[in-house]
C-alpha cells in the first residue's frame, strides 16, 4: 500500500477502514458477537482509535505470525453456533452477503461466498500458457463461515502452505465446502488503486 500505517486503519470516506468493515457485520446480524484479531504490536493502536466510539468494547486478541495463527487465536474466544471470518480490508461486503453466508453455513456446515471470473483465464507452466475454461473457477471472498467445533478441529491440522484461507484448512481436515453468491463490490483493499475503486463505489 506504500504507507507505513496498516491497510486496515487507513482512512476511507473519513474513517478508518476496520469501523467500515465492523459495522457491515453490525447491520447485518445486530445480535452477533464480533471479536477483531489484531497484531499485538498494533493493539495500543486500536485503543486509541476506538475510544470514545461503538466501537470500543470490541473483544480483541492478538493473532500470530500467520493468518492460520491468527484465526486459530480468534476462535479461542467463540464457544459455538456458527462463526464467520472476514478479511479486515473487505469493507464492501454487502449484509445479503453476510445473511445468506452465515444461513447456508447453518444448514449445511459451511459457506464462502464465491463471484464468478469475467476475464480470461490461463494457467502457467514454466514459460508456456494454456487457456483456461472461466466457467471451471469462482474468486473466492469472505466472510467464510462455519460450524464452529468442526472448524476448531480443522485447526489442529500444522500450519500448511497452501492453507491460505479457512475453507482451504477445514476442506483439508476432510469436510465440504458450500459455496453462496458473493457480491462484485466486496473487494479485497491490498493497493492504493484498491482504495480509489472502494471511495468510488461508497456513494
Amino acid at each position: 500500500m506504500g504507507s507505513e500505517t496498516p491497510k486496515q486503519f487507513l482512512p476511507l470516506k473519513g474513517e478508518p477502514i476496520l469501523f467500515h468493515t465492523i459495522r457491515s457485520f453490525q447491520l447485518a446480524l445486530p445480535e452477533a458477537e464480533i471479536v477483531l484479531v489484531l497484531p499485538q504490536a498494533e493493539m495500543a493502536r486500536w485503543q486509541v482509535m476506538a475510544f470514545d466510539t461503538p466501537f470500543q468494547s470490541i473483544k480483541t486478541v492478538a493473532g500470530g505470525a500467520q493468518r492460520f495463527d491468527s484465526v486459530k487465536a480468534g476462535l479461542e474466544l467463540v464457544e459455538e453456533g456458527i462463526v464467520g471470518i472476514h478479511d479486515a480490508v473487505r469493507p464492501l461486503v454487502s449484509q445479503t452477503c453476510i445473511q445468506n453466508a452465515f444461513k447456508l453455513a447453518a444448514e449445511k456446515g459451511s459457506a464462502i461466498p464465491v463471484v464468478e471470473l469475467k476475464d480470461s483465464l490461463r494457467e502457467l507452466s514454466g514459460a508456456q500458457s494454456q487457456a483456461k475454461n472461466r466457467a471451471d473457477f469462482c474468486l473466492v471472498q469472505t466472510p467464510q463461515c462455519f460450524e464452529v467445533t468442526k472448524l476448531k478441529e480443522a485447526y489442529q491440522q500444522s500450519y500448511q502452505a497452501n492453507f491460505t484461507d479457512d475453507a482451504s484448512v477445514f476442506e483439508a481436515a476432510g469436510n465440504t465446502i458450500k459455496l453462496v453468491a458473493g457480491n462484485t463490490e466486496n473487494i479485497k483493499i491490498t493497493t492504493p488503486t484498491d482504495l480509489v475503486v472502494a471511495e468510488a463505489l461508497m456513494v
